[in-house]
């Protein structure tokens, strides 16, 4: 077998107490860097993007509330040409009538054939 070691140490020799050196003056810091906040980069990203998405759905939107108006509009004026439409063709029904039609005629003037017209100037007006 090998030999066994002797691992016990000697003790150390006692040293003189270590006297603490003066305390420098403190001098101040160099300023150091700002640390990137990446919570407020990240919320300032999120901003951005959300007013640029705000700012793509303006147009659009604008041109779908000016459309609606003048849809309404042209509901509005629809609803006007089909009564006059239903108006136009009463009165059509009315004209197929001899004696609306004889009637319409003598207003406009006309006279039948083999008649004498007449001129009467200066009445007064009822």
């Amino acid at each position: 077998m090998a030999a066994a070691r002797n691992t016990a140490r000697a003790p150390a020799p006692r040293r003189a107490p270590a006297q603490r050196p003066a305390p420098q003056p403190v001098r101040p810091r160099p300023q150091a860097r700002p640390q990137i906040r990446w919570d407020r980069v990240g919320r300032v990203g999120l901003l951005v993007v959300l007013v640029g998405l705000l700012y793509l759905y303006i147009g659009p939107t604008i041109s779908f509330i000016e459309t609606w108006g003048e849809a309404g509009d042209r509901r509005a004026e629809v609803q006007r040409l089909k009564q006059e439409n239903e108006r136009l063709r009463e009165r059509r029904r009315a004209l197929q009538n001899p004696r609306v039609l004889e009637r319409e005629a003598r207003r406009l003037g006309m006279v039948k054939p083999g008649e004498r017209g007449y001129i009467v100037k200066n009445l007064p007006r009822p």
